[in-house]
């Protein structure tokens, strides 16, 4: 999408993989680990692991300020004129924010995502494809909606939550635990132990 809006010329990847270094990825260059955005002071930055705790880990490492993330959107995205994005944002096609939404910095909002009224979205929260969020709802950072997940208006989702597939979530979904279903529940903790 970035080439495609031609509004940024993509300089390479970066991967602190050492397999990786010297390779491309889609015929882009991988140019070294994460230790070479020193070499490129003027390149702006997008994170790209599909989790909000390694973004934000990786965000965290590089330290650098908000001037160096870029925020891409599609050009199909319906944005409202009073919608906020942070730093680092990537917006793919047909997402929709009705009036008074923010969204946190290093957002993914992955396509056909729906946010209405006053909804507030954490940094480096993960919303993927046909995930759909009523008014006034909370979503905490690094928190992770499931494909076509639906969220009833002012209902919170707590900081590392997940929010299984296709699930509707009714009430509050504390930090750190993962609900599925419909209505969604939480999922019953899982063991190590191997059967006797």
């Amino acid at each position: 999408m970035v080439r495609v809006l031609g509004r940024h010329r993509v300089v390479g990847v970066l991967d602190d993989d050492p397999a990786l270094h010297g390779s491309s990825v889609d015929g882009i260059p991988v140019l070294g680990g994460t230790e070479q955005v020193a070499a490129h002071p003027d390149a702006q930055l997008l994170l790209c692991p599909g989790d909000g705790g390694a973004r934000r880990a990786v965000a965290e490492r590089l330290a650098v300020g908000p001037e160096r993330w870029a925020t891409v959107v599609a050009p199909s995205a319906d944005l409202a004129p009073d919608t906020t994005l942070g730093h680092g944002v990537v917006v793919l096609g047909g997402v929709v924010a009705t009036a008074a939404v923010t969204v946190g910095s290093h957002v993914v909002l992955m396509p056909h995502v729906v946010l209405t009224h006053d909804t507030r979205v954490g940094d480096f929260a993960t919303l993927a494809a046909g995930v759909t969020l009523g008014g006034r709802v909370r979503v905490g950072e690094a928190a992770y909606l499931g494909m076509s997940a639906s969220v009833r208006q002012d209902v919170r989702v707590g900081a590392g939550a997940v929010l299984g597939m296709g699930a509707v979530l009714l009430t509050d979904l504390p930090p750190g635990q993962t609900w599925a279903g419909v209505p969604a529940r939480p999922l019953a903790a899982r063991t190590t132990e191997a059967p006797a």
